[in-house]
This record gives C-alpha cells, sequence and structure tokens, in this order.
C-alpha cells in the first residue's frame, strides 16, 4: 500500500451512524445484484464486542494516491477474528487499471506492466471481492486508501457508490503515538512518531515485513491490529471504539 505522508494529521472519530440500519436502507436501494446481496449479509453493531467481530484485512496497491488520478493495480483480503487470522481463506487480485501505469509504480510494487495487460478490468473481481468481505468489517492501514479508491472504483463502474464502516490501524496508533507536539519539539524541529505500517509494527515487536505488497501489507495490517487491541483495549470493548464512520 502507499502511505499517509509524514506531517499529515490523523484524529479519532466517533462513529454516529447505525450501521445494521444503514446497511438494511442501502439494499433497498442498491442497483447492482452483488452490492444488493452485500449490504443484506449485514454488519456489526457498534455495541458489538471486538472479540465477537468477524473482520478482514484489506490492502490495494494503487497507481499513485489520489483515486481521482490513480487507480488499483492490486487488492488482498484475509479473513481474521480478533484471535485468528486465516490465511487459508486469503485471496488476492491482480487488475487492469483504467489510468497510465508508470515505471515508478512498477519500481515500488513490482508489478509488470505484462502482468497488468494480462490482468482482469476491476469490474470482473467486484462480485467475488463482495462476496470475500460480505458481514466482515474492514481493517487497513491508512484509511484514505482503501476505502475511496474502492469508492471510485465503484462509481466509474457501476454508477454507485459503497459505504461501511472501518478500522484503520494508523488511525489508533496515532490516537496513543501522535500526541501534539509542544513549542518545544516544533523548535528543536523534533520528528515526530511515524506511523507507518512498518514503525507501527516495530513497537509491538511483530516481525518486519518487506512492504508494497497487497498480501503481505494485509497481513501486516491484521497482525497490527491484533496487537494494539491486546495493548490498548480489551476484547470485550464494542467495536465501536475502534472503527471509523
Amino acid at each position: 500500500m502507499l502511505y499517509l505522508p509524514p506531517d499529515a494529521e490523523n484524529k479519532q472519530q466517533k462513529s454516529t451512524i447505525d450501521w445494521p440500519k444503514r446497511f438494511q436502507e442501502l439494499a433497498k436501494t442498491a442497483k447492482y445484484p452483488a452490492l444488493k446481496k452485500y449490504y443484506e449479509a449485514g454488519i456489526a453493531s457498534s455495541s458489538s464486542p471486538i472479540s465477537h467481530v468477524p473482520m478482514v484485512a484489506v490492502d490495494f496497491e494503487t497507481t499513485g494516491m489520489n483515486p481521482d488520478k490513480h487507480g488499483i493495480i492490486s487488492i488482498a483480503v484475509i479473513p481474521m477474528t480478533l484471535d485468528r487470522i486465516h490465511m487459508s481463506q486469503a485471496k488476492q487480485w491482480i487488475v487492469k487499471p483504467r489510468r497510465l501505469l508508470t515505471n515508478e509504480s512498477i519500481t515500488i510494487h513490482g508489478i509488470t506492466h505484462s502482468a497488468i495487460e494480462r490482468a482482469p478490468d476491476f469490474s470482473e473481481i467486484i462480485d467475488p471481492l463482495l462476496e470475500s468481505v460480505a458481514g466482515k468489517i474492514w481493517v487497513v492501514h491508512y484509511n484514505g486508501i482503501e476505502r475511496p479508491f474502492l469508492q471510485g472504483a465503484f462509481k466509474e463502474r457501476l454508477k454507485e457508490s459503497i459505504h461501511f464502516p472501518v478500522i484503520d490501524t494508523m488511525e489508533i496508533e496515532a490516537r496513543f503515538h501522535r500526541q501534539k507536539r509542544s513549542l518545544w519539539d516544533k523548535l528543536t524541529g523534533k520528528e515526530r512518531v511515524s506511523i507507518r505500517l512498518s514503525d507501527s509494527r516495530d513497537r509491538y515487536n511483530l516481525p518486519f515485513y518487506a512492504p508494497h505488497d497487497a498480501m503481505t501489507d494485509a497481513l501486516a495490517c491484521g497482525e497490527l491490529l491484533q496487537a494494539q487491541v491486546a495493548h490498548h483495549f480489551s476484547a470485550e470493548n464494542p467495536i465501536g471504539d475502534i472503527w471509523l464512520p
């Protein structure tokens, strides 16, 4: 995945949306059959204990940071719970973006022009993707990539968007390690603590994984969430304490 610039802020948000009710409403208005089925599968309420909620660790590799100018080239999804990550059920797709794949993107992600040329359009993997994430809460590291890019891809191809809550491990990390800098820190040029995926994992003594592979990054994100909950929350905390609207 691509990462938030070091100087960007992440602030805790409290969800005021009744997501089970919202999904019921969206199921009635969704036009695309697989999207309607996704909403009909329902979603956990904000009061559900974290330990009871099925989740899915997700990572997108993209050609850039702007969903209006760049496209998705790889998607990985790994079903998980607070106790276990189900790698045997993991899925990954390479897709052909409708926007130019640059040499810089190839260098970062290692996905070649030839692999992209053979890949399907995103529209061809919408159904299996929705089936893989139905009924589960998304877990990502930096909400500014996965949800906006997915919504953009849906609007471009289906002429309708998709809506769902998400757990952002970067936002959780920011709560505990990105307190407002003091004037002295600013004057002395002291850098803020990094909340990039690899640096965040290091704080919990999790192993280093090479970045920029969707499957590896999704796994890294899922493991990070498990560590964050173990250190900062209780398994019985409501899921609404950690998800974003």
